[in-house]
């Protein structure tokens, strides 16, 4: 299937912006991520068990999808650390203390959720799928035709990726709010919520000037990144290839 997308920055210029182009890319790529799971997830379902979707209904349920998830991460990746954190106030009475502890298990608690996904059997086949991706984007930006072969050898390691972009919003928010800490449990949970797209914004800015430069410092602030993807992307098989190939092309 290949469809036209329509960036909403078209419409709304303060969204060409840097940090605030971060904040349209994180809800963008959830939108259009959540339409391509649901369009692989159709092909599951009976011949008979299909039903007729309205367009409008098919538009709220995408809404509520993306709502959903939104706050579910934020409450997993974000108020989860604070509140456990402030259980330790009892003991700990320096809030630098417990804001780094805050930060130090939200890295904790997000690289949990990504070995256990791991495990997950259909996770396991998208990571492979991820695989594929980066190595045939790697082929393409390293200058070789895409086939088959020249694909197979390429790294699966990308910069660019968004394993790293939460990776480095994980991070960016342990420097934020080891700096900006409210005395109170409920600024503190505020303050969470309210600088995540701040957070997304600064680090797709960093995402995008990682793919684009070479520098030594670069390089090394990129690296954790980078070893975040051996999580989330698997050596593919050559069917899995065929189709980043087939995709790749297209877009290009």
């Amino acid at each position: 299937e290949k469809k036209s997308h329509k960036v909403f920055s078209d419409k709304v210029k303060l969204f060409k912006l840097p940090i605030f182009r971060g904040m349209l890319a994180f809800i963008d790529s959830m939108v259009i991520g959540i339409k391509v799971l649901n369009f692989s997830a159709s092909f599951f379902e009976e011949e008979e068990e299909k039903k007729e979707v309205s367009e409008k209904t098919n538009a709220l349920l995408m809404v509520l999808a993306v709502v959903a998830s939104l706050a579910i991460s934020i409450s997993l990746f974000m108020v989860l650390p604070v509140l456990i954190s402030n259980l330790f106030s009892r003991w700990i009475e320096s809030i630098f203390l417990l804001s780094l502890m805050e930060g130090i298990l939200r890295l904790f608690i997000f690289i949990g959720y990504i070995v256990l996904a791991s495990q997950m059997k259909e996770i396991k086949r998208v990571f492979m799928y991820h695989g594929a991706e980066h190595k045939t984007i790697n082929c393409l930006e390293n200058g070789f035709e895409l086939t088959l072969e020249n694909v197979k050898w390429q790294t699966k390691a990308h910069k660019r990726c968004g394993t790293s972009f939460m990776l480095l919003v994980m991070l960016i928010s342990l420097v934020f709010f080891v700096i900006l800490r409210p005395e109170t449990l409920a600024l503190r949970i505020l303050s969470r919520i309210l600088l995540v797209p701040v957070i997304a914004g600064i680090s797709y800015e960093f995402i995008r000037l990682a793919g684009r430069n070479e520098s030594k410092i670069v390089d090394i602030l990129s690296r954790p990144g980078l070893w975040m993807q051996a999580l989330t992307t698997k050596e593919p098989d050559d069917d899995m290839i065929e189709v980043a190939i087939a995709s790749v092309d297209t877009v290009f």
